[in-house]
């Protein structure tokens, strides 16, 4: 796998209903920052506070997951419907997959 972003050259979202899934997951997120920030202006208390750190990385990990199917959905119809799904063009979108999937660690 060539780590580098430049072999990964993807198209954006292009399905409404996945970009609108995608920002309403990262809004809840944004909301649980600004609730752990509070918390830590106010002086909760640490585990309180990592447990919510830990809710709002998981959140985004989740949304994280869903762009990346949805990019998968998107470019292997997109591929097929122009009957270009030649192993090479399967081979370059799988190793685009598998750089997205190796950002989520």
């Amino acid at each position: 796998m060539n780590s580098t972003n430049d072999s990964c050259t993807m198209t954006v979202l292009k399905d409404e209903t996945s970009r609108t899934d995608l920002l309403n997951r990262l809004r809840r997120a944004e909301g649980q920052l600004r609730g752990i920030q509070r918390m830590i202006e106010e002086g909760e208390e640490c585990m309180q506070i990592a447990q919510q750190i830990s809710a709002v990385r998981k959140a985004l990990d989740s949304a994280y997951v869903r762009m990346t199917v949805c990019f998968m959905e998107q470019e292997l119809s997109g591929r097929m419907r122009e009957g270009k799904a030649r192993a090479t063009d399967l081979r370059q979108l799988l190793a685009n997959v598998e750089t997205l999937l190796g950002k989520v660690r």
